[in-house]
């Protein structure tokens, strides 16, 4: 028998590692090609791992809740089937040329994930003096989750005197990390487990905080024209098409065609430069009752008001029905979120990382507005852009904005059709 490899695969864009959140198998458990090993969960989208080959688990080399870099070896699997010679030896040797060594200085143990080196740096924890869990020694993230609990940094071991080395000096001592405030359950509170979806949101939005500087801008729009118009063919559309003519397919539209006049806003940060993407894909956040998932409609430039109507109903069946992939996530180049749909009036969205900007279409309201120096009532709808200042200014987002009131304000019968 051959032991094979399975390694955690790239879920999405600019996806660099994954947790498992859920084996789904157990050592001694025989399985099919393309039969589901674990659930994976990514700052992106949970997927499950399917297995490449037929055969029987030979070993889960990562643990639940370990988080690995895409590559990273999760489990070995006993093939079915002849294999060379040398390797029919001992099984047991094939094993160890297969899975990572844990008796010298390579073992698990000093094989840190990207998440928990990022944990334990900023929480100033030495990484020799904890102990593994994980398979082989491996270090894994309940591990220094539990040395957090404890109180804090682990002791740094003594270094034998004939060893130490003198030291460069140091400019400035690195800040330390604030420690999370320990909150205690008193009687009758609820405690509630935090998913895995939680936690990926949890983690996105953090990143998205601390490494983007966000800035904010609104516009007011009125929208009486678009609202009548919608309004006179809501019912005939659902009897046609088979599906609902929202409010929201017409801004998804008017923000497509903007960006398309404003390439800026369809934009990247990359480091060293910024990233001007080609497709004009927006991504669309709908929300469950426990989590927020951002599937995209791609190219959103050439498709018509009722294309982009048919795809938020597909899409937001697929997320409430558990059905969407991980590509149904990926490629979004902008986003706008729907905040009006639970009433909201004015609000500051995170951005989507790495997009550069996220705009939220807040509640349309009946409003007094000066019209002529006379009063009227109108539907007005706030726009709220969050952008990223390292990529856009004020200046760009402005016209922007502008550009999406003014397609939106000329909504009507006689300047738009919806196919």
């Amino acid at each position: 028998m051959a032991i094979e490899k399975i390694t955690m695969p790239q879920l999405g864009e600019s996806v660099t590692e994954g947790t498992i959140s859920k084996w789904l198998v157990s050592v001694g458990d025989h399985v099919n090609k393309y039969d589901p090993l674990a659930e994976v969960m990514t700052d992106k989208v949970n997927a499950e791992v399917p297995s490449s080959f037929s055969g029987t688990i030979k070993e889960l080399i990562a643990g639940e809740d370990d988080t690995l870099p895409v590559g990273e070896v999760i489990c070995l699997i006993e093939v079915e089937g002849t294999v060379p010679q040398k390797e029919q030896k001992t099984s047991d040797k094939t094993v160890e040329e297969s899975a990572p060594k844990t008796a010298d200085s390579q073992s698990n143990k000093s094989r840190y994930s990207p998440a928990v080196m990022r944990l334990s740096q900023e929480n100033n924890i030495n990484l020799d003096t904890v102990t593994g869990t994980g398979a082989g020694g491996r270090i894994t993230r309940k591990d220094i989750l539990a040395v957090i609990e404890k109180g804090g940094a682990a002791e740094v071991k003594e270094t034998p005197a004939s060893t130490v080395q003198p030291e460069a000096p140091v400019a400035a001592a690195a800040p330390k990390t604030k420690q999370p405030v320990p909150v205690v359950s008193a009687a009758g509170d609820q405690e509630i487990p935090v998913s895995g979806v939680r936690k990926a949101i949890a983690a996105n939005m953090l990143r998205s905080k601390h490494e983007i500087p966000h800035a904010w801008t609104m516009v007011e729009v009125d929208v009486t024209n678009l609202v009548s118009y919608r309004d006179s063919l809501k019912t005939e559309f659902k009897q046609k098409e088979g599906f609902n003519l929202t409010y929201f397919a017409f801004f998804v539209k008017a923000v497509a065609q903007a960006l398309k006049e404003f390439p800026q806003m369809n934009s990247m940060w990359a480091g060293d430069r910024i990233v001007q993407k080609k497709d004009i894909n927006v991504s669309i956040a709908v929300a469950t009752d426990d989590a927020l998932f951002v599937p995209v409609i791609k190219q959103a430039d050439e498709k018509t008001i009722k294309g982009i109507a048919r795809e938020i109903t597909e899409l937001a069946q697929k997320v409430r029905t558990g059905s969407l992939k991980s590509e149904d996530m990926q490629g979004g180049t902008f986003t706008v979120n729907n905040t009006g749909s639970f009433g909201s009036v004015q609000s500051m969205g995170i951005i989507n990382y790495p997009q550069a900007a996220i705009l939220q279409v807040e509640s349309i309201v009946k409003r007094p507005v000066i019209i002529d120096n006379m009063i009227a009532v109108r539907d007005m709808v706030n726009l709220c852009l969050s952008l990223d200042h390292r990529v856009l200014d004020g200046l760009v987002c402005g016209r922007f904005l502008a550009r999406v009131k003014e397609i939106l304000e000329s909504t009507s019968k006689e300047n738009t059709s919806v196919y």
